[in-house]
């Protein structure tokens, strides 16, 4: 009869035990989908980026230096002045994060070709623009069918005046 009563207890203990992981797992599986949409939510592009402009100058060695910041979709300043046929060093980085960026501004026609990956080290990119105008920066990073960085606000403008 003892032994009858050890299994039926063992039994018991088995299926206690089969509910509690079955219920702990379903409580991490809650906690991290909820996480997740925490986390889209807290990144979800809901409003366009606030413009923050930069006016260059040309400092004592002829070069016009501009910082420019990447981050969660944003670049900052996203609207940079500089003058036409002065020398410009960007200096570019990216804020820590595990999502890859770029800055990409294609604009042959005025001497401006840049197609760089951003890490949280910053890096510097010279070129001289040849003609005025208005040209786009952005990161052209894509995830599968998901909208391209671009879209989610990645982008400023370079603005070559004379």
């Amino acid at each position: 009869m003892p032994i009858i009563s050890e299994i039926r207890l063992t039994d018991e203990a088995v299926k206690e035990m089969n509910g509690s992981l079955t219920m702990k797992n379903f409580a991490i599986f809650f906690l991290f989908c909820l996480g997740i949409a925490g986390y889209a939510k807290c990144r979800a592009d809901t409003s366009p980026p606030e413009e923050v402009v930069y006016q260059a100058t040309i400092a004592a060695d002829g070069v016009q230096h501009v910082r420019i910041e990447g981050g969660g979709y944003f670049f900052k300043p996203n609207r940079v002045i500089v003058k036409v046929n002065v020398p410009v060093e960007l200096t570019v980085s990216v804020e820590k994060s595990l999502i890859p960026h770029t800055l990409v501004i294609q604009s042959p026609e005025a001497g401006i070709s840049v197609d760089e990956k951003l890490s949280s080290d910053a890096r510097n990119i010279r070129f001289t623009p040849t003609a005025a105008g208005k040209y786009h920066f952005y990161c052209k990073n894509k995830l599968l069918f998901f909208k391209s960085h671009r879209e989610k606000g990645m982008e400023g403008m370079l603005e070559v005046v004379q």
